[in-house]
């Protein structure tokens, strides 16, 4: 696919971008690209985190599992799911979901878009910290192909915990970064109001990621954002799963493993 970015963004101005209310949420890229999509909740030890949703669904007649962040359309929507910001509970979902796809041999799909995970006391006290460190061991050891699909904002360890990928595409607005730009000028410059001149520092945009290697496909959005035409974003995201799928359905599990391994050595 020929890529086309627009340079003349800053990098503050896609985080803008990244978080539009208007942005395509996971629940429709679900619906728009999957068909018979089955939503598997709770995490069997604790309780139900609608921050993340999961469930088994087919993408052109092979069965997958889909993983992804879950932000609401309207305020009390984005309440019930915690503006996106899961919990222990959520990630201890995901592993759940992760480990039932590798014993039945279903490709993993995960959709990536959260503010980070969520830093409450009780999600402290619940073991947040242990649960994102277990998901990142989880997906490490994966013997299924895992492809990550960053469609917004995609923040610290609460991103990472559902995004060690065989191949991480991302849409050419979303950001992926350590933390949010105002977390890190707060850090650095004591002042939050500084988040611009961060955005550019953090090297967060996909073409910063792309060069440097973290990200392995940048997905081109009209002008405005992929928000003012979610058919084509979805149509073009469609042409890369197959063809990642193509790829690995062709590999034994050891070399799925192998070249996750290896992706991830590479960074280092």
């Amino acid at each position: 696919m020929e890529i086309s970015v627009d340079n003349s963004l800053t990098a503050y101005e896609r985080v803008k971008l990244a978080r539009d209310p208007g942005r395509p949420k996971t629940i429709d890229f679900i619906n728009e690209m999957f068909d018979g999509f089955m939503e598997l909740k709770g995490d069997r030890l604790g309780r139900e985190d609608k921050a993340i949703i999961g469930g088994i669904a087919k993408f052109h007649g092979i069965p997958v599992t889909i993983i992804g962040h879950r932000k609401g359309k309207t305020l009390e929507e984005n309440i019930e799911c915690n503006f996106g910001m899961p919990e222990p509970e959520g990630y201890r979902k995901a592993m759940r979901l992760m480990k039932q796809a590798e014993k039945f041999g279903r490709p993993i799909i995960t959709f990536i878009d959260t503010p980070g995970a969520y830093p409450g006391i009780e999600a402290e006290e619940n073991g947040q910290s242990i649960a994102i460190a277990k998901s990142i061991a989880e997906m490490s050891s994966l013997k299924v192909p895992v492809i990550a699909v960053i469609t917004g904002e995609a923040n610290s360890g609460g991103a990472l915990a559902i995004a060690v990928a065989n191949s991480i595409v991302m849409y050419e607005n979303a950001v992926y970064s350590i933390l949010s730009p105002e977390g890190f000028a707060s850090i650095l410059w004591k002042d939050a109001a500084k988040s611009d001149k961060a955005c550019e520092l953090m090297k967060m945009t996909a073409s910063d990621l792309k060069k440097d290697g973290i990200i392995d496909e940048i997905i081109p959005e009209p002008e405005g954002g992929i928000q003012e035409n979610p058919q084509e974003a979805f149509i073009m995201l469609d042409v890369i799963l197959r063809k990642e799928l193509r790829k690995y359905m062709k590999m034994s599990e050891d070399n799925i493993y192998k070249s996750r391994y290896k992706k991830f050595r590479k960074m280092a």
